[in-house]
């Protein structure tokens, strides 16, 4: 075999190898069904103004946890947006569906004077090889002209999943953010 030959031969051998590569998967998050309806009827307004993600999970890819200290970054398994914002963007469909009419002011909208706000802190979400998902963070709720912090609460969620794949993941996160939705609703209410 000529020297030529085996050049072309390995480019060819180099091109097949990655025209076989799996495609990029894309997933989203999705708003979910209330678990109850919210009792007030009338509320002060308030704002869904950030979710803050760690960097670790704030990446195109989802990350899985499959052993103890040892992370899987899926690099054909993408999140159809940055996560953060995706997830921001679930929050608020949510709230929008437990809160009273008028009550939720869209992230980004012109908020009303004196509307509340409301930061979203992630710590952790861990998908494990075990089939759950925990979310670990807190909500608060902020007011006033320089957005003080009035109230604080702490939330550790677990959700199940029929296996670690990604599906599953994108499936439970949204399920968790929709029970994070029905919490932050239920404390509003009470608070109005």
């Amino acid at each position: 075999m000529t020297p030529k030959t085996t050049i072309a031969l390995v480019c060819a051998a180099a091109l097949a190898a990655c025209g076989s590569s799996p495609p990029t998967r894309y997933f989203s998050l999705d708003a979910v069904a209330p678990e109850a309806p919210v009792a007030a009827s009338a509320m002060a307004p308030v704002q869904l103004g950030a979710v803050r993600v760690p960097a670790l999970l704030d990446r195109p890819e989802i990350v899985a946890q499959d052993a103890r200290y040892e992370l899987a970054v899926r690099e054909n398994d993408h999140w159809g947006a940055p996560l953060a914002p995706m997830m921001r963007r679930t929050l608020a469909q949510d709230l929008l569906t437990r809160l009273p009419a008028g009550a939720f002011v869209l992230p980004d909208a012109p908020a009303p004077a004196g509307a509340r706000g409301i930061v979203v802190t992630v710590l952790d979400v861990r998908a494990d090889a075990d089939g759950r998902l925990t979310f670990e963070g807190s909500w608060t709720l902020t007011a006033g002209e320089t957005g003080a912090a009035v109230m604080t609460q702490e939330v550790s969620l677990s959700e199940p999943m029929p296996s670690a794949a990604s599906p599953e993941i994108a499936g439970a996160l949204s399920r968790v953010l929709g029970r994070l939705a029905d919490r932050i609703a239920a404390t509003l209410a009470d608070r109005r």
